[in-house]
């Protein structure tokens, strides 16, 4: 998936068999819908050498829930540009979450699934208390801007920090993105949490709005001058020392 992943399980029973099915799953998200493999599903789909309607029940599901978004986000999510599809702002939190739902079908409760900025979180981590998440300062990954305390929940962040600047505004001929820099968004499960992140992000300064108004999440902005905005009920979730 082009981004490290790392998985702890907080469990006395937990053996590495878990491990490598989580592992082997992502490698078969990556095989099938990493826009940088020629012979991916989607780009399969993107050469024309495939029908959606001939695509996997995996593929035709993504573009179910990519719509799905885009009619909730009123056209700031959108997968097509150019004439191809790069599902990559809704299949990395859906992966995460699948993950997630496999290690819980496994028996285990206490969990932490990082990849490339998203994270789901569940129960509590190796002291026992709620998992400590910290927020990095865009201008400045060595440090840590804020810290969260999460259980049973899903976190991403959109922004510049691993990819550089490839969030545009769909509605601006693919402009991309330019007076935020970061976008971090709270929400039930990762996949919720990513899908939103991503068209927030897309939505620039008026983000930080549309997460204020959805149910169940929080956010928290930092635009480009390092100024940032969060959410009525973001600050919950901070850790003060």
């Amino acid at each position: 998936m082009g981004m490290p992943i790392i998985l702890e399980i907080i469990e006395p029973c937990v053996t590495g068999a878990i491990f490598d099915e989580v592992y082997d799953y992502f490698g078969y998200v990556d095989r099938k819908f990493s826009t940088y493999k020629e012979d991916s599903e989607i780009n399969r789909i993107n050469k024309g050498e495939l029908s959606l309607a001939d695509s996997s029940e995996d593929m035709q599901g993504i573009f179910r829930l990519a719509e799905e978004t885009r009619l909730n986000t009123n056209g700031f999510f959108e997968i097509r540009r150019d004439h191809r599809f790069d599902p990559s702002g809704i299949v990395k939190g859906w992966a995460i979450y699948n993950a997630a739902r496999r290690i819980e079908e496994a028996g285990f409760k206490n969990y932490y699934i990082y990849a490339g900025g998203d994270i789901q979180v569940s129960g509590k981590n190796e002291k026992g208390e709620d998992w400590r998440i910290g927020i990095q300062n865009p201008f400045d990954q060595a440090e840590i801007i804020k810290v969260l305390s999460l259980h049973d929940c899903g976190i991403a962040t959109s922004g510049t920090y691993a990819r550089g600047q490839h969030i545009y505004n769909p509605k601006k001929q693919g402009e991309h993105v330019n007076e935020i820099v970061s976008l971090t968004v709270v929400g039930p499960n990762v996949y919720e949490a990513d899908r939103f992140a991503t068209a927030a992000f897309a939505m620039g300064s008026a983000g930080i709005q549309f997460i204020e108004e959805l149910q169940g999440f929080e956010g928290y902005m930092i635009d480009q001058h390092g100024m940032a905005t969060y959410t009525s009920g973001f600050e919950r979730y901070v850790v003060h020392a």
